[in-house]
Formats: C-alpha cells, sequence, structure tokens
C-alpha cells in the first residue's frame, strides 16, 4: 500500500512540475476572459453599439428585479469588454475577477438558475484568481516589482 501511495505521489508531484503557477494563472484568466469577452460581443454591433436585440433580451429575458433593462443592458455589455481585457493583461486582477464573479452569481441567481453546472467552473477559475491574483505572467506582478524598487 505505501508503494502505491509512494507512486501515485511522485505522479502529483510530476504534474506539479509540468503545470506552474503562471500556467494555471494565465489558463484561469484566458479562459474566463474569453468567456465574457464572447458573451459581450454578441451584444453588440459595430465595435460598443449595443444591438436592439440586447435591449429585448434585458427586457424579456435577462430581466433583473431591481436594475432598470436598458441600464442593465449597458452594465453588463461594457463589463463584458473591460473585465476580460484587465484579465488578459493580468491587471487589477483581483478586481476583474471579483467583479467577474459578482456578475456570474447574478446570471446564476436570476437569469439562469439551472446552468450551475457552467457557472460553477467559472466561478472556481475567478476564485483562484481572486486568492492568488494574476500570476507571474501579469501587469500586476510587474506594477508589484517597479514599486517594491
Amino acid at each position: 500500500m505505501n508503494a502505491i501511495i509512494s507512486g501515485l505521489q511522485r505522479i502529483f508531484d510530476g504534474i506539479g512540475r509540468l503545470t506552474p503557477e503562471w500556467l494555471i494563472a494565465l489558463l484561469a484568466r484566458g479562459s474566463v476572459a474569453y468567456t465574457f469577452w464572447s458573451s459581450g460581443r454578441s451584444k453588440v454591433s459595430g465595435f460598443l453599439d449595443i444591438s436592439e436585440s440586447t435591449f429585448f433580451l434585458f427586457e424579456h429575458e435577462y430581466a433583473l428585479p431591481v436594475i432598470p433593462s436598458h441600464i442593465a443592458a449597458h452594465m453588463a455589455t461594457y463589463a463584458e469588454h473591460l473585465f476580460p481585457i484587465l484579465l488578459v493583461l493580468g491587471l487589477f486582477t483581483r478586481f476583474a475577477a471579483l467583479s467577474l464573479l459578482i456578475m456570474t452569481a447574478v446570471i446564476q441567481i436570476f437569469v439562469y438558475p439551472d446552468a450551475w453546472s457552467v457557472h460553477m467552473w467559472w466561478a472556481v477559475a475567478l476564485l483562484y484568481l481572486i486568492k492568488y491574483g494574476g500570476g507571474t505572467v501579469s501587469v500586476d506582478r510587474i506594477l508589484r516589482r517597479s514599486s517594491a524598487a
């Protein structure tokens, strides 16, 4: 039994060496950024002209109990463009991740309550980024180094 545990430990240690922290952070940032950026792009025509269909969806399908639909459409569209850019750059990573985690919670609770199997993966990646930051390959790290010098 000890030989099996020892063998498994060597395998896990090897996997840990093959997947450094910076790669995990980069993949978490990129995967969440891609998801939200794609959603944001589907809400606009041109660069940031919010489409009529987006306003319709926010009025009927994405309706929130407190925020008026036209304001929610603007907030979501701009958030889905700004925060993914910040994540890709690794700039203000924790703030961007927290903002998208709140957005994910709103989507889960008020819009698509049956989509938890997708939202939980977004939440896991975002919680990782909130806890550990953008990682070694990020603007946050560069800024932190330059302010420490």
